[in-house]
């Protein structure tokens, strides 16, 4: 489950570094919904299924003035060290600058999602 969502975090990296209009991948529920959060936070220009095949999505990159608009996606919780935030502890995290993606058990969701709902999570990324 997790490697899908690391494959993708660095192919959305390494495409935006080769300044590609638009990437392709493999269509899951998991991948739907991490798009969806980066679409709603402006992180992407959006995607859609591709014509020829259905179990292909393509996905739209986002450059500002040129630039790259995810400089950086970096993972927290690794298979070798799991981490786990609380409520209280999504409290203290400064969420104003970065994106931070948690898995909950409502499905994958945003910081500010997790404090509304009052839930905590396994932290996976932090996108800038």
């Amino acid at each position: 489950m997790k490697n899908t969502l690391w494959n993708i975090s660095a192919d959305l990296k390494n495409s935006q570094i080769s300044r590609r209009n638009f990437m392709y991948q493999q269509k899951t529920k998991l991948i739907i919904a991490f798009l969806d959060i980066l679409w709603d936070e402006g992180f992407i220009l959006g995607y859609k299924i591709y014509s020829a095949d259905s179990n292909i999505l393509k996905i739209f990159l986002k450059y500002k003035n040129g630039n790259p608009v995810i400089n950086s996606v970096k993972p927290i919780s690794k298979p070798s060290q799991q981490i786990y935030y609380s409520v209280s502890q999504l409290w203290k995290l400064d969420s104003k600058k970065n994106l931070i993606i948690l898995t909950t058990s409502k499905g994958l969701m945003t910081v500010n999602e997790c404090k509304r709902a009052q839930i905590g999570g396994k932290p996976l990324f932090i996108i800038r």
